[in-house]
């Protein structure tokens, strides 16, 4: 074979292939074209198998090269995540500084005025809203371990947030989930007094960013102080003092450590709680919650065993309890009104400042005066015939009704009872009763009804009268109010004593105002005991009793002596109908033995209250020299 062959043979198609003397060409087989064959197949896994370890020599590679790099990634992610974190940080530094803790809010502020009779009983209160503030001094301890117990076991040693609570918190918001709970004692108190309530992640963290600032910057005993007078306890009470009344008829410092205990079982959901002691299933899942408080309390020290063994639930008052439209609203009337006088303020500053004011009334004898009073005195009478019983004649006869028995009235009367009880020379006013219904008759007739006097001034006729009764017998129609003051003068020898239904005013434990009786001479002893000795020779025995009427329309009694002056009045009227206003009208037949049964019956319960004291072994300096002090006088 010559090189012209070899050349024109290794070009094949031009393509520059060479082929060897025999004409077969590489990896190629006799007849057959180039790279057809076993030969190709042989040649195709080849450059598998080189592709591969090209593959494996890549990847070696990118191993060595990562790790000779991971150092220096690591550290790079490292600088990125710190960096992240200070900014985090650096955030919330400058939104710590920035967070100012914010005023309570004027819902949280409001407070009421409760007022109280003269052995601390409740009587009622004026306010928008059940609160009153006390300092924790006043709450026992036991009561304020309850509180940590039930709501945040950690309360003296975190920080003020629960990061738990919060990221529960926040998950259940962005997942649309129900509300969490479990904030600390500390975010409640800022959640209920500083913050509006709404659940969203921007509140939510103002709120743990107060928390922390508020926990740095107060003590625990003022955050405690702030919540036990904030949190809401159900019954509409807002605060330790108001739930305790409202739920034991107690102040918070008198509260036992079962009361404790179960008031702060409440809190967790106290519009379902509120109602133990009347609904028996809400009652038995308070129970269960009251022992697991007072578990906790004994297993942290609060309490001793023996505390805690000797606990029994409490019983509660009746919920719902009943509302103040009664008569006790006139003593509210009258009492606030002279409180706001006294503090030179107005009524509407009094009800929201969270006053206790203590009053000069017996509750007790209040209660049975309306009682006695409202026992057909105040409804409407029809016509009345018929003989009456000799108990009744009899009654008539010693009230001085004799020809009041022979009245028989017709039609529609209603028939008005107004009783007053203060004490001689001093002023305080026991009983106020003005009315047996308030929502219907706001008017209080004891204090401010002008009822016709008749022969019951007959006593102080020709007397020189000094001032404040200089015109009392001029006077045809006098209150209840003036007309037992009067008598209550010749009962004190001569000195009159200004009535007042205030003793006491405090706020937050501080005592504002006390009361002090306010004398003068306004009738000479001779006077006074020329009165003393026609009643009590009318009467032939102490105490001494006047009974006097205006024709057929009034019928008074005023029983008295040293220590009591109690004045009966009763009238009576036609009711107004429509357009047509109301008219006098005569008394019906019994009014007689009404009078005295009120009168005798409400006497017995004031001088019952005393309690065995010997008025005769305490003197008191604003009477004339050797009169005792009087019975009930302001404690």
């Amino acid at each position: 074979m010559n090189g012209a062959d070899v050349d024109t043979g290794g070009r094949v198609g031009g393509t520059g292939v060479a082929v060897i003397a025999d004409g077969h060409d590489r990896g190629g087989s006799p007849g057959r074209g180039p790279g057809r064959g076993p030969g190709r197949g042989r040649h195709g896994a080849g450059g598998r198998g080189r592709l591969m370890a090209g593959l494996r020599r890549r990847l070696v590679k990118r191993r060595i090269r990562i790790r000779r790099t991971r150092g220096r990634r690591l550290r790079r992610a490292l600088v990125v995540l710190l960096a992240l974190l200070a900014n985090l940080v650096g955030a919330a530094v400058v939104a710590y500084h920035l967070t100012k803790i914010p005023e309570p809010h004027p819902e949280t502020a409001m407070q009421s005025t409760v007022l109280v009779d003269d052995h601390g009983d409740y009587l009622g209160r004026r306010g928008p809203v059940d609160r009153q503030e006390i300092p924790l001094s006043q709450v026992p301890r036991h009561v304020q371990e309850a509180v940590i117990a039930a709501e945040n076991r950690s309360f003296r040693t975190d920080t003020g947030v629960s990061p738990r609570a919060i990221a529960r918190a926040a998950w259940a918001t962005v997942s649309g989930g129900d509300r969490q709970g479990g904030s600390t004692i500390t975010q409640q108190y800022v959640k209920n007094a500083l913050l509006s309530p709404e659940q969203t992640l921007s509140r939510k963290a103002r709120e743990a960013l107060i928390s922390i600032k508020l926990d740095r910057t107060r003590s625990k005993d003022e955050i405690l102080q702030g919540y036990l007078n904030t949190v809401y306890f159900g019954r509409g009470a807002a605060g330790i003092q108001s739930a305790a009344r409202n739920y034991f008829g107690v102040d918070a410092k008198d509260l036992t450590v079962s009361q404790g205990a179960a008031l702060a079982s409440v809190i967790n959901i106290p519009s379902y709680y509120e109602k133990a002691g009347s609904d028996p299933k809400v009652t038995a899942k308070l129970v269960d919650r009251w022992e697991w408080v007072l578990d906790a309390m004994a297993h942290s020290g609060a309490i001793t065993s023996a505390q805690r063994a000797g606990a029994r639930f409490p019983a509660f008052r009746f919920y719902p309890p009943g509302d103040t439209d009664g008569q006790r609203q006139y003593l509210i009337d009258a009492a606030a009104s002279e409180a706001a006088d006294r503090l030179g303020i107005t009524e509407d500053q009094l009800a929201r400042g969270g006053y206790t004011v203590r009053t000069t009334f017996d509750l007790t004898a209040q209660d049975a005066t309306a009682e006695l009073a409202a026992d057909g005195t105040e409804k409407k009478t029809g016509e009345k015939t018929g003989e009456k019983t000799a108990e009744e004649k009899a009654a008539d006869a010693k009230a001085g009704g004799k020809k009041r028995a022979e009245v028989k009235t017709s039609g529609d009367v209603r028939v008005h009872t107004a009783v007053v009880a203060l004490v001689p020379g001093d002023g305080a006013v026991r009983v106020l009763y003005g009315g047996a219904d308030y929502a219907s008759q706001p008017f209080n007739d004891a204090r401010d009804g002008a009822v016709e006097a008749g022969t019951a001034l007959q006593p102080f006729s020709g007397m020189k009268l000094l001032a404040p009764l200089t015109d009392l017998t001029r006077t045809a129609a006098p209150t209840p109010l003036r007309l037992a003051s009067a008598y209550a003068t010749a009962a004190a020898h001569g000195v009159y004593a200004t009535p007042y239904t205030v003793a006491k005013i405090t706020r937050a434990g501080r005592t504002l105002y006390e009361a002090h009786p306010r004398t003068r001479t306004a009738m000479t002893r001779a006077d006074a005991g020329m009165v003393a000795k026609l009643l009590y020779g009318r009467l032939d025995a102490a105490p001494a009793t006047r009974t006097g009427a205006a024709g057929l329309r009034t019928l008074w009694q005023t029983t008295y002596d040293e220590h009591l002056t109690l004045t009966v009045a009763l009238f009576a009227e036609h009711p107004a109908k429509g357009k047509k206003a109301a008219l006098p009208a005569p008394l019906p037949y019994t009014a007689g033995s009404r009078s005295l049964s009120v009168s005798e019956g409400v006497w017995s319960k004031i001088v019952g209250t005393a309690e065995g004291h010997d008025p005769a072994a305490e003197p008191n300096p604003g009477l004339p020299t050797g009169q005792t002090k009087p019975i009930l006088a302001t404690r």
